[in-house]
């Protein structure tokens, strides 16, 4: 299981998800990928991302303005 980090703190959606969705591309099964985001809407975004995708969002926190989501490559 390999670990990455994309921040895309500052974009506004759709960018966040775009920028996920290319960075989860070339992961394995099982690669956790770490989110930093500042879109108030990042939150929901990704759940519902995960939900269509069927990657696992393992962790939504806030703290500072900043989101930090961490994806489960599935």
């Amino acid at each position: 299981m390999a670990e990455h980090t994309l921040d895309v703190t500052g974009l506004r959606c759709p960018l966040p998800i775009l920028r996920a969705k290319k960075a989860l591309a070339p992961l394995q099964t099982g690669d956790v990928l770490t989110v930093l985001a500042t879109d108030g809407g990042a939150p929901g975004d990704f759940a519902a991302f995960c939900r269509q995708t069927g990657h696992e969002l393992r962790a939504s926190e806030e703290a500072d303005g900043v989101y930090t989501l961490v994806l489960v490559h599935k």
